[in-house]
């Protein structure tokens, strides 16, 4: 364990340094876990989560058939035409990204407004890194709000056998949602205070962009609505999401290749795909996967329980801010899914209600992410994209937007939970 634990540290580290290198840094550091045989090679296909990486391929394709059409540029002369000046585009993209992953993985959302985002800042001519780190940590924010916002909220739903309805109100109380959103209206002040020097007026143009093709605009409302369907199938596979947006993907380069009659109306589209972005995503799986064969996430846990065992106040703080501070560095869904048995047996031997301890890992566990560019799957996607348009990402880009948004969002949802559900 402590040699997996070592790599670990030392990958993530590199990764930080030598931000334009992450995904050769995680694919290396993967296949030293399978070379070593940390990770088995019968464990390394069910560590990977195939859903994510089709879901994020399948979504970038129909997003290059989506800028094609012009939509984006249509989206950003409507938002800029609402909006006074920079400052309240960047808030109004940011709220509009979080609104949105409240119903769809917060990848998907990344994917689907980040195009908006930057056709605004070209017409700006602006910063995009800004636009899209807000994008993205927002929608890592609102994961938690509806049992169909992230994967993590579905398997606490599970664990807890609660409905959609719940998370708004649940044991006759206010839901989790409400303490999302008393985090999401803080934040969205503290993002208004980083973009507060943004006051350049928007110049109002009578002339609206023509859009020329409709169907790959249907194409994302489709995926927003059948993954909202989706989350309501009992026992469906776990590559649902995934197969969703690959099919929709294939019946967008189908159509594109009616109305073209060209190869390129097929392959343009493919190498939109971020491949690299996935690289790293496939290498973060690997690794986490191989901590959790060596029982590094397990023990983790098990230190995290017994220091806060017979106090419950203390307990929910220690579950809250460790699970902030953990997913930070690694995938949520593995920790979330640890420590769901954990909370269980916990409650079990103290005769306690074990529901602050879980909203209070949810709320932790998917916030935490926001911390650094690497600690959720919608950064990593938004930094990808930013690449892809030649932006350099720095450490102290996302730190600068991230870090004071995640403790603007964590202690008041902290504070909320413990009054409605701890005492």
């Amino acid at each position: 364990m402590i040699y997996a634990l070592l790599l670990f540290i030392i990958t993530y580290i590199l990764m930080l340094i030598f931000s334009k290198y992450r995904p050769y840094v995680a694919l290396g550091s993967a296949l030293i876990f399978i070379f070593t045989g940390m990770l088995p090679a019968s464990k390394i296909l069910s560590s990977i989560d195939f859903n994510v990486i089709l879901m994020i391929a399948g979504t970038m394709g129909i997003v290059a058939l989506f800028i094609e059409s012009k939509m984006p540029e249509l989206l950003a002369d409507m938002i800029m035409e609402k909006v006074p000046n920079v400052m309240w585009a960047a808030v109004a993209m940011s709220l509009f990204a979080g609104i949105i992953s409240a119903f769809i993985d917060n990848v998907a959302t990344v994917l689907m407004i980040a195009p908006v985002a930057l056709e605004i800042c070209k017409k700006l001519k602006t910063n995009p890194v800004p636009f899209i780190i807000g994008i993205a940590v927002s929608s890592n924010l609102q994961g938690a709000a509806t049992l169909v916002g992230d994967t993590t909220a579905i398997m606490l739903g599970s664990a807890l056998d609660m409905s959609f309805m719940d998370f708004f109100w649940y044991q006759k109380k206010p839901g989790i949602f409400f303490a999302v959103e008393l985090g999401a209206v803080l934040s969205a002040f503290i993002l208004a205070f980083i973009f507060r020097k943004e006051k350049s007026p928007i110049p109002k143009n009578n002339q609206r962009t023509q859009v020329n093709d409709y169907v790959p605009s249907v194409l994302l409302l489709l995926i927003i609505i059948l993954l909202i369907g989706a989350s309501f199938i009992p026992n469906k596979p776990d590559i649902t999401n995934g197969l969703i947006c690959c099919v929709l993907l294939l019946i967008g380069l189908l159509y594109s290749f009616s109305q073209k009659k060209k190869l390129s109306s097929i392959t343009a589209p493919l190498m939109e795909i971020d491949f690299q972005t996935i690289g790293l995503l496939l290498g973060l799986f690997l690794i986490i996967g191989g901590i959790s064969e060596q029982g590094v996430i397990d023990a983790a846990a098990s230190l995290l329980a017994k220091a806060g065992e017979g106090n419950i106040f203390f307990l929910y703080t220690l579950i809250v801010w460790a699970s902030v501070a953990i997913s930070a560095f690694i995938d949520n869904i593995p920790y979330v899914a640890t420590m769901i048995p954990v909370i269980a047996g916990i409650s079990t031997s103290l005769n306690i209600d074990p529901t602050v301890l879980y909203f209070g890992l949810l709320s932790g566990a998917t916030l935490g992410g926001n911390c650094t560019p690497i600690g959720a799957s919608a950064n990593i996607t938004g930094i990808g994209i930013l690449r892809k348009e030649g932006y350099s990402v720095k450490n102290g880009d996302f730190f600068k937007i991230g870090i004071p948004f995640t403790l603007a969002a964590i202690i008041p949802a902290y504070i909320y939970l413990w009054v409605v559900y701890g005492i």
